[in-house]
Protein backbone atom coordinates (compact mmCIF):
# COMPACT_ATOMS: atom_id res chain seq x y z
CA UNK A 1 0.00 0.00 0.00
CA UNK A 2 1.40 3.36 -0.96
CA UNK A 3 2.08 5.59 2.07
CA UNK A 4 0.31 8.95 2.07
CA UNK A 5 2.30 11.93 0.91
CA UNK A 6 3.33 14.34 3.62
CA UNK A 7 1.39 17.56 3.89
CA UNK A 8 2.90 20.54 2.11
CA UNK A 9 5.19 22.51 4.35
CA UNK A 10 7.05 25.75 4.09
CA UNK A 11 9.93 25.20 1.74
CA UNK A 12 13.44 25.94 2.86
CA UNK A 13 15.90 27.82 0.71
CA UNK A 14 17.77 24.53 0.29
CA UNK A 15 14.80 22.94 -1.50
CA UNK A 16 14.19 26.06 -3.55
CA UNK A 17 17.80 26.11 -4.66
CA UNK A 18 17.65 22.52 -5.83
CA UNK A 19 14.44 22.98 -7.79
CA UNK A 20 15.42 26.33 -9.30
CA UNK A 21 18.84 25.26 -10.52
CA UNK A 22 17.26 22.15 -12.00
CA UNK A 23 14.75 24.26 -13.90
CA UNK A 24 17.31 26.82 -14.99
CA UNK A 25 19.83 24.41 -16.42
CA UNK A 26 17.45 21.83 -17.78
CA UNK A 27 15.37 24.29 -19.82
CA UNK A 28 17.15 25.24 -23.06
CA UNK A 29 14.88 28.14 -23.84
CA UNK A 30 16.76 31.40 -23.58
CA UNK A 31 20.25 32.81 -23.74
CA UNK A 32 20.11 33.63 -20.05
CA UNK A 33 19.46 29.98 -19.33
CA UNK A 34 22.49 28.99 -21.40
CA UNK A 35 24.59 31.41 -19.38
CA UNK A 36 23.28 29.94 -16.14
CA UNK A 37 24.15 26.47 -17.39
CA UNK A 38 27.74 27.50 -18.17
CA UNK A 39 28.05 29.13 -14.77
CA UNK A 40 26.74 26.01 -13.04
CA UNK A 41 29.27 23.74 -14.73
CA UNK A 42 32.03 26.21 -13.93
CA UNK A 43 31.07 25.89 -10.27
CA UNK A 44 31.01 22.08 -10.44
CA UNK A 45 34.46 21.99 -12.04
CA UNK A 46 35.72 24.49 -9.45
CA UNK A 47 34.66 22.33 -6.49
CA UNK A 48 36.00 19.24 -8.29
CA UNK A 49 39.39 20.96 -8.65
CA UNK A 50 39.36 21.89 -4.96
CA UNK A 51 38.36 18.32 -4.10
CA UNK A 52 41.49 17.25 -5.97
CA UNK A 53 43.63 19.71 -3.96
CA UNK A 54 42.03 18.59 -0.69
CA UNK A 55 42.67 14.91 -1.37
CA UNK A 56 46.23 15.55 -2.52
CA UNK A 57 46.90 16.97 0.94
CA UNK A 58 45.21 13.95 2.54
CA UNK A 59 47.17 11.42 0.51
CA UNK A 60 50.45 13.22 1.13
CA UNK A 61 50.18 12.40 4.83
CA UNK A 62 50.16 8.63 4.38
CA UNK A 63 52.62 8.83 1.46
CA UNK A 64 55.32 10.41 3.65
CA UNK A 65 55.02 7.90 6.51
CA UNK A 66 58.33 6.18 5.61
CA UNK A 67 60.05 9.59 5.61
CA UNK A 68 58.53 10.55 8.97
CA UNK A 69 59.42 7.15 10.43
CA UNK A 70 63.08 7.65 9.56
CA UNK A 71 63.26 11.35 10.50
CA UNK A 72 61.64 10.94 13.93
CA UNK A 73 62.47 7.31 14.72
CA UNK A 74 58.79 6.40 14.98
CA UNK A 75 57.40 3.00 15.84
CA UNK A 76 54.53 1.49 13.89
CA UNK A 77 52.05 2.26 16.68
CA UNK A 78 53.00 5.95 16.37
CA UNK A 79 52.39 5.79 12.62
CA UNK A 80 49.05 4.17 13.41
CA UNK A 81 48.23 6.98 15.85
CA UNK A 82 48.84 9.53 13.09
CA UNK A 83 46.35 7.68 10.89
CA UNK A 84 43.88 7.40 13.77
CA UNK A 85 44.14 11.14 14.50
CA UNK A 86 43.48 12.01 10.88
CA UNK A 87 40.61 9.51 10.54
CA UNK A 88 38.86 10.69 13.72
CA UNK A 89 38.93 14.35 12.65
CA UNK A 90 38.28 13.75 8.94
CA UNK A 91 35.76 10.90 9.08
CA UNK A 92 33.85 11.17 12.34
CA UNK A 93 33.45 14.97 12.28
CA UNK A 94 31.99 15.06 8.77
CA UNK A 95 28.45 13.86 9.59
CA UNK A 96 28.27 16.31 12.51
CA UNK A 97 29.44 19.22 10.37
CA UNK A 98 27.00 18.15 7.66
CA UNK A 99 24.10 18.21 10.13
CA UNK A 100 25.05 21.70 11.31
CA UNK A 101 25.40 23.12 7.79
CA UNK A 102 22.08 21.56 6.73
CA UNK A 103 20.40 23.79 9.31
CA UNK A 104 22.67 26.75 8.70
CA UNK A 105 24.58 26.58 5.40
CA UNK A 106 28.02 28.18 5.58
CA UNK A 107 29.35 28.58 2.03
CA UNK A 108 32.27 30.70 3.19
CA UNK A 109 33.37 27.91 5.53
CA UNK A 110 34.97 26.20 2.51
CA UNK A 111 38.00 28.51 2.21
CA UNK A 112 38.48 28.32 5.98
CA UNK A 113 38.51 24.53 5.75
CA UNK A 114 41.14 24.71 3.01
CA UNK A 115 43.12 27.14 5.20
CA UNK A 116 43.07 24.58 8.03
CA UNK A 117 44.61 21.99 5.70
CA UNK A 118 47.18 24.54 4.50
CA UNK A 119 48.28 25.23 8.09
CA UNK A 120 48.40 21.48 8.69
CA UNK A 121 50.80 21.05 5.75
CA UNK A 122 53.10 23.76 7.07
CA UNK A 123 53.07 22.21 10.55
CA UNK A 124 54.00 18.83 9.03
CA UNK A 125 56.78 20.45 7.01
CA UNK A 126 58.48 22.10 9.99
CA UNK A 127 57.40 19.91 12.92
CA UNK A 128 60.11 19.75 15.56
CA UNK A 129 58.67 16.78 17.43
CA UNK A 130 56.03 14.06 17.21
CA UNK A 131 53.23 15.98 18.95
CA UNK A 132 53.35 18.60 16.19
CA UNK A 133 52.93 15.83 13.61
CA UNK A 134 49.70 14.85 15.38
CA UNK A 135 48.53 18.48 15.31
CA UNK A 136 49.34 18.74 11.60
CA UNK A 137 47.43 15.53 10.85
CA UNK A 138 44.40 16.73 12.83
CA UNK A 139 44.37 20.11 11.04
CA UNK A 140 44.34 18.38 7.64
CA UNK A 141 41.55 16.14 8.90
CA UNK A 142 39.50 19.10 10.16
CA UNK A 143 39.93 20.85 6.81
CA UNK A 144 38.69 17.76 4.99
CA UNK A 145 35.72 17.39 7.36
CA UNK A 146 34.66 20.99 6.67
CA UNK A 147 35.20 20.71 2.92
CA UNK A 148 33.19 17.63 1.92
CA UNK A 149 29.64 18.32 3.20
CA UNK A 150 29.39 21.91 1.98
CA UNK A 151 31.16 21.35 -1.34
CA UNK A 152 28.94 18.34 -2.07
CA UNK A 153 25.91 20.56 -1.39
CA UNK A 154 27.17 23.21 -3.81
CA UNK A 155 27.88 20.60 -6.51
CA UNK A 156 24.29 19.37 -6.18
CA UNK A 157 22.80 22.87 -6.37
CA UNK A 158 24.91 23.68 -9.42
CA UNK A 159 23.90 20.44 -11.17
CA UNK A 160 20.81 21.74 -12.94
CA UNK A 161 19.04 18.51 -12.04
CA UNK A 162 21.84 16.30 -13.42
CA UNK A 163 22.72 15.14 -9.92
CA UNK A 164 24.59 12.01 -10.96
CA UNK A 165 26.83 13.88 -13.38
CA UNK A 166 27.59 16.55 -10.78
CA UNK A 167 28.47 13.96 -8.13
CA UNK A 168 30.65 12.04 -10.60
CA UNK A 169 32.63 15.14 -11.54
CA UNK A 170 32.94 16.10 -7.88
CA UNK A 171 34.09 12.64 -6.78
CA UNK A 172 36.51 12.05 -9.63
CA UNK A 173 38.40 15.19 -8.59
CA UNK A 174 39.03 13.55 -5.23
CA UNK A 175 40.08 10.29 -6.86
CA UNK A 176 42.58 12.11 -9.05
CA UNK A 177 44.00 13.86 -5.99
CA UNK A 178 44.39 10.58 -4.13
CA UNK A 179 46.15 9.06 -7.14
CA UNK A 180 48.71 11.80 -7.74
CA UNK A 181 49.44 12.55 -4.06
CA UNK A 182 51.85 9.59 -3.67
CA UNK A 183 53.53 10.49 -6.99
CA UNK A 184 54.13 14.04 -5.77
CA UNK A 185 55.54 12.64 -2.54
CA UNK A 186 57.85 10.29 -4.47
CA UNK A 187 59.19 12.90 -6.91
CA UNK A 188 59.20 16.01 -4.69
CA UNK A 189 59.09 15.28 -0.95
CA UNK A 190 61.45 12.30 -0.90
CA UNK A 191 64.24 13.96 -2.96
CA UNK A 192 63.92 17.45 -1.40
CA UNK A 193 63.09 16.54 2.17
CA UNK A 194 60.29 17.08 4.66
CA UNK A 195 60.29 20.88 4.40
CA UNK A 196 59.27 20.61 0.72
CA UNK A 197 55.78 19.65 1.96
CA UNK A 198 55.25 23.37 2.48
CA UNK A 199 55.57 23.91 -1.29
CA UNK A 200 52.12 22.39 -1.72
CA UNK A 201 50.71 25.34 0.21
CA UNK A 202 50.68 27.16 -3.14
CA UNK A 203 47.98 24.78 -4.38
CA UNK A 204 46.04 25.34 -1.16
CA UNK A 205 46.19 29.11 -1.65
CA UNK A 206 44.73 28.73 -5.14
CA UNK A 207 42.04 26.50 -3.65
CA UNK A 208 41.19 29.14 -1.03
CA UNK A 209 40.73 31.79 -3.72
CA UNK A 210 38.57 29.49 -5.86
CA UNK A 211 36.43 28.43 -2.90
CA UNK A 212 35.92 32.04 -1.82
CA UNK A 213 34.48 32.82 -5.25
CA UNK A 214 32.36 29.66 -5.16
CA UNK A 215 31.07 30.68 -1.73
CA UNK A 216 30.11 34.06 -3.16
CA UNK A 217 28.19 32.41 -6.01
CA UNK A 218 26.29 30.21 -3.58
CA UNK A 219 25.51 33.10 -1.22
CA UNK A 220 24.13 35.22 -4.07
CA UNK A 221 22.00 32.31 -5.27
CA UNK A 222 20.58 31.77 -1.79
CA UNK A 223 19.87 35.48 -1.38
CA UNK A 224 18.03 35.65 -4.72
CA UNK A 225 15.75 32.78 -3.70
CA UNK A 226 15.31 33.51 -0.01
CA UNK A 227 12.09 35.48 -0.50
CA UNK A 228 10.42 32.98 -2.85
CA UNK A 229 7.49 31.03 -1.48
CA UNK A 230 7.34 27.41 -2.49
CA UNK A 231 6.06 24.05 -1.42
CA UNK A 232 8.25 21.83 0.73
CA UNK A 233 8.65 18.09 0.39
CA UNK A 234 9.07 15.45 3.03
CA UNK A 235 10.05 11.90 2.17
CA UNK A 236 6.89 9.84 1.53
CA UNK A 237 8.45 6.80 3.19
CA UNK A 238 8.03 6.07 6.90
CA UNK A 239 10.95 7.05 9.12
CA UNK A 240 11.82 3.42 9.82
CA UNK A 241 11.97 2.69 6.07
CA UNK A 242 14.19 5.71 5.49
CA UNK A 243 16.58 4.75 8.30
CA UNK A 244 16.74 1.17 7.04
CA UNK A 245 17.51 2.33 3.50
CA UNK A 246 20.25 4.65 4.77
CA UNK A 247 21.75 1.76 6.73
CA UNK A 248 21.78 -0.39 3.57
CA UNK A 249 23.38 2.40 1.51
CA UNK A 250 26.01 3.00 4.21
CA UNK A 251 26.84 -0.72 4.24
CA UNK A 252 27.10 -0.71 0.44
CA UNK A 253 29.61 2.15 0.49
CA UNK A 254 31.53 0.55 3.35
CA UNK A 255 31.89 -2.82 1.61
CA UNK A 256 32.70 -1.31 -1.78
CA UNK A 257 35.30 0.97 -0.23
CA UNK A 258 36.74 -1.88 1.84
CA UNK A 259 37.20 -3.91 -1.36
CA UNK A 260 38.77 -1.06 -3.30
CA UNK A 261 40.95 0.03 -0.36
CA UNK A 262 42.12 -3.56 0.09
CA UNK A 263 43.11 -3.85 -3.56
CA UNK A 264 44.80 -0.46 -3.45
CA UNK A 265 46.76 -1.53 -0.36
CA UNK A 266 47.61 -5.15 -1.14
CA UNK A 267 47.30 -5.64 -4.91
CA UNK A 268 50.98 -4.94 -5.55
CA UNK A 269 52.03 -7.47 -2.89
CA UNK A 270 49.56 -10.00 -4.31
CA UNK A 271 50.92 -9.60 -7.85
CA UNK A 272 54.55 -9.85 -6.71
CA UNK A 273 53.90 -12.85 -4.46
CA UNK A 274 51.68 -14.84 -6.85
CA UNK A 275 53.10 -13.99 -10.27
CA UNK A 276 56.65 -12.91 -9.44
CA UNK A 277 56.34 -9.58 -11.29
CA UNK A 278 58.65 -6.64 -10.63
CA UNK A 279 57.71 -3.79 -8.31
CA UNK A 280 57.39 -1.51 -11.35
CA UNK A 281 55.00 -3.92 -13.09
CA UNK A 282 52.91 -4.26 -9.94
CA UNK A 283 52.62 -0.46 -9.79
CA UNK A 284 51.43 -0.43 -13.41
CA UNK A 285 48.79 -3.02 -12.53
CA UNK A 286 47.67 -0.90 -9.57
CA UNK A 287 47.52 2.20 -11.77
CA UNK A 288 45.27 0.37 -14.26
CA UNK A 289 42.92 -0.65 -11.45
CA UNK A 290 42.76 2.86 -9.94
CA UNK A 291 42.35 4.41 -13.38
CA UNK A 292 39.45 2.09 -14.16
CA UNK A 293 37.88 2.99 -10.80
CA UNK A 294 38.09 6.70 -11.60
CA UNK A 295 36.54 6.08 -15.03
CA UNK A 296 33.75 4.09 -13.40
CA UNK A 297 32.92 6.99 -11.10
CA UNK A 298 32.92 9.43 -14.02
CA UNK A 299 30.61 7.28 -16.17
CA UNK A 300 28.35 6.02 -13.39
CA UNK A 301 26.74 9.38 -12.61
CA UNK A 302 25.48 10.24 -16.13
CA UNK A 303 24.19 6.68 -16.59
CA UNK A 304 22.38 7.02 -13.26
CA UNK A 305 20.76 10.24 -14.47
CA UNK A 306 19.58 8.43 -17.59
CA UNK A 307 18.53 5.03 -16.26
CA UNK A 308 18.01 5.66 -12.54
CA UNK A 309 20.22 5.32 -9.48
CA UNK A 310 18.85 1.99 -8.23
CA UNK A 311 19.40 0.14 -11.55
CA UNK A 312 23.00 1.38 -11.58
CA UNK A 313 23.51 0.17 -8.01
CA UNK A 314 22.16 -3.24 -9.05
CA UNK A 315 24.44 -3.25 -12.11
CA UNK A 316 27.50 -2.60 -9.95
CA UNK A 317 26.63 -5.64 -7.82
CA UNK A 318 25.38 -8.19 -10.35
CA UNK A 319 27.89 -7.06 -12.94
CA UNK A 320 30.96 -7.22 -10.71
CA UNK A 321 30.26 -10.39 -8.70
CA UNK A 322 31.40 -12.96 -11.33
CA UNK A 323 34.68 -11.08 -11.74
CA UNK A 324 35.45 -10.74 -8.01
CA UNK A 325 34.71 -14.43 -7.44
CA UNK A 326 36.99 -15.43 -10.34
CA UNK A 327 39.88 -13.10 -9.46
CA UNK A 328 41.65 -15.26 -6.81
CA UNK A 329 41.90 -18.13 -9.31
CA UNK A 330 42.91 -16.17 -12.43
CA UNK A 331 46.30 -16.28 -14.17
CA UNK A 332 48.45 -13.19 -14.67
CA UNK A 333 46.82 -11.92 -17.88
CA UNK A 334 43.28 -12.48 -16.66
CA UNK A 335 44.10 -10.87 -13.31
CA UNK A 336 44.89 -7.59 -15.09
CA UNK A 337 41.70 -7.83 -17.18
CA UNK A 338 39.50 -8.73 -14.21
CA UNK A 339 40.81 -5.97 -11.93
CA UNK A 340 40.17 -3.35 -14.62
CA UNK A 341 36.59 -4.62 -15.04
CA UNK A 342 36.11 -4.76 -11.26
CA UNK A 343 37.33 -1.20 -10.78
CA UNK A 344 35.16 0.10 -13.63
CA UNK A 345 31.92 -1.62 -12.57
CA UNK A 346 32.25 -1.44 -8.78
CA UNK A 347 33.00 2.29 -8.76
CA UNK A 348 30.10 3.14 -11.06
CA UNK A 349 27.73 2.97 -8.08
CA UNK A 350 29.42 5.51 -5.79
CA UNK A 351 27.87 8.71 -7.12
CA UNK A 352 24.52 6.95 -7.57
CA UNK A 353 24.49 5.82 -3.94
CA UNK A 354 25.09 9.39 -2.77
CA UNK A 355 22.39 10.82 -5.07
CA UNK A 356 19.93 8.09 -4.01
CA UNK A 357 20.52 8.93 -0.34
CA UNK A 358 20.18 12.67 -0.95
CA UNK A 359 16.81 12.12 -2.63
CA UNK A 360 15.76 9.77 0.15
CA UNK A 361 16.37 12.46 2.78
CA UNK A 362 15.55 15.83 1.14
CA UNK A 363 17.22 18.87 2.64
CA UNK A 364 19.98 16.84 4.34
CA UNK A 365 22.64 17.08 1.65
CA UNK A 366 25.40 17.95 4.13
CA UNK A 367 24.58 15.13 6.52
CA UNK A 368 24.48 12.60 3.66
CA UNK A 369 27.81 13.85 2.30
CA UNK A 370 29.30 13.60 5.79
CA UNK A 371 28.10 10.03 6.21
CA UNK A 372 29.24 8.74 2.83
CA UNK A 373 32.41 10.80 2.28
CA UNK A 374 33.41 10.63 5.93
CA UNK A 375 32.14 7.87 8.16
CA UNK A 376 31.55 5.10 5.61
CA UNK A 377 34.81 5.74 3.76
CA UNK A 378 36.71 5.89 7.04
CA UNK A 379 35.20 2.63 8.25
CA UNK A 380 36.01 1.06 4.89
CA UNK A 381 39.64 2.05 5.39
CA UNK A 382 39.60 0.51 8.87
CA UNK A 383 38.19 -2.69 7.38
CA UNK A 384 41.09 -2.73 4.93
CA UNK A 385 43.51 -2.37 7.85
CA UNK A 386 41.87 -5.35 9.58
CA UNK A 387 42.36 -7.37 6.40
CA UNK A 388 46.04 -6.45 6.64
CA UNK A 389 46.19 -8.25 9.99
CA UNK A 390 44.49 -11.23 8.36
CA UNK A 391 47.13 -11.14 5.61
CA UNK A 392 49.88 -11.40 8.24
CA UNK A 393 48.17 -14.42 9.79
CA UNK A 394 46.77 -16.28 6.78
CA UNK A 395 48.55 -14.88 3.73
CA UNK A 396 47.65 -12.43 0.99
CA UNK A 397 45.88 -15.10 -1.13
CA UNK A 398 43.44 -15.74 1.70
CA UNK A 399 42.64 -12.01 1.91
CA UNK A 400 41.76 -11.90 -1.79
CA UNK A 401 39.52 -14.93 -1.36
CA UNK A 402 37.67 -13.16 1.48
CA UNK A 403 37.38 -9.94 -0.54
CA UNK A 404 35.86 -11.80 -3.47
CA UNK A 405 32.68 -12.32 -1.42
CA UNK A 406 32.32 -8.73 -0.16
CA UNK A 407 30.12 -7.63 -3.12
CA UNK A 408 27.55 -10.26 -2.04
CA UNK A 409 26.48 -7.82 0.69
CA UNK A 410 25.28 -5.60 -2.15
CA UNK A 411 22.30 -7.93 -2.56
CA UNK A 412 20.80 -5.94 0.33
CA UNK A 413 19.90 -3.45 -2.41
CA UNK A 414 16.65 -5.42 -2.67
CA UNK A 415 15.53 -3.60 0.51
CA UNK A 416 15.93 -0.13 -1.03
CA UNK A 417 12.66 1.69 -1.77
CA UNK A 418 11.38 2.59 -5.22
CA UNK A 419 12.42 6.21 -5.78
CA UNK A 420 10.21 6.53 -8.88
CA UNK A 421 7.27 6.34 -6.49
CA UNK A 422 8.88 9.01 -4.34
CA UNK A 423 9.35 11.35 -7.29
CA UNK A 424 5.71 10.86 -8.32
CA UNK A 425 4.54 11.73 -4.82
CA UNK A 426 6.82 14.76 -4.84
CA UNK A 427 5.19 16.01 -8.04
CA UNK A 428 1.71 15.41 -6.60
CA UNK A 429 2.62 17.27 -3.40
CA UNK A 430 4.02 20.18 -5.41
CA UNK A 431 0.96 20.42 -7.68
CA UNK A 432 -1.45 19.98 -4.82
Amino acid sequence: MRPPAAAPAKKTTEHALTDTTATTVATPAAASHTSAQATAFTVILAVSFCHCVNDIMQSLLSAIYPLLKDNYGLDFWQIGLLTFTFQVTASLLQPLIGMVTDKRPMPYSLPYGMASSLIGLIVLAYAGHYSLLLIGASLIGIGSAIFHPESSRIARFASGGRFGLAQSLFQVGGNFGQAIGPLLAAFIVVPFGQTSIAWFAAGSLIGIIVLWRVGGWYSRLRASLASREAVGFVSPFPRRRVMGALAVLTLLVLTKNAYIASLASYYTFYAIDKFGVSVQMSQVMLFLFLGASALGILLGGPFGDRYGQKPMIWFSIVGVLPFTLALPYANFEWTMVLTVLIGLILSSAFSNIVVFAQELVPGRVGMIAGIFFGFAFGMGGIAAAVLGVVADLKGIDFVFQICSYLPLLGLLTVFLPNMKEARKLKEEATIG
